[in-house]
């Protein structure tokens, strides 16, 4: 794991509370991505196998609905992850996710989590609840911006 990396990962709020140890089991399975303005980083539909954490960038998730214009949902930056859904479900992935700017992310896949979950469970259970809270507080942004446009 790269200093870089290393400093990234301690200071994301999704892993706040881990332990030296399981910060340092993450860094050690995390890929590295870089993708350039405009570039498809995640395909609505395609099958998803892992989270994305931004380190530098900008990107924006949008869903296109049948017959329809897409729909942007969201845009996140550093620091922000998207793609975790994967994590707790086996589906196809729910909407796209294209760099707005030039983007670098690291990942970490499906399998790298349950590896966590097998070795240090309570870690694991820090990380899903540090995403479920994070997963409540863009429902209800969403659940806010949805009244406002109602209004």
């Amino acid at each position: 794991m790269t200093a870089s990396l290393d400093n990234f990962i301690h200071r994301l709020p999704v892993m706040a509370g881990l332990d030296e140890d399981a910060l340092r089991f993450l860094g050690t399975l995390a890929g590295a991505e870089a993708h350039a303005a405009g570039a498809v980083i995640v395909r609505e539909g395609e099958r998803g196998d892992r989270v994305y954490f931004i380190q530098a960038g900008r990107v924006r998730v949008t869903k296109q609905p049948a017959g329809g214009a897409a729909v942007v949902l969201a845009e996140f930056g550093p620091g922000d992850f998207f793609g975790e859904m994967s994590l707790v479900e086996s589906m196809e992935r729910s909407a796209s996710v294209v760099a707005v700017e030039p983007t670098q992310v690291f990942t970490l896949k499906a399998m790298d989590f349950y590896q966590l979950y097998r070795t240090r469970p309570d870690q694991y259970g820090i990380v899903m609840l540090n995403i479920a809270r994070d997963l409540a507080r863009r429902l209800r942004r969403l659940d806010e911006d949805f009244c406002q446009r109602g209004a």
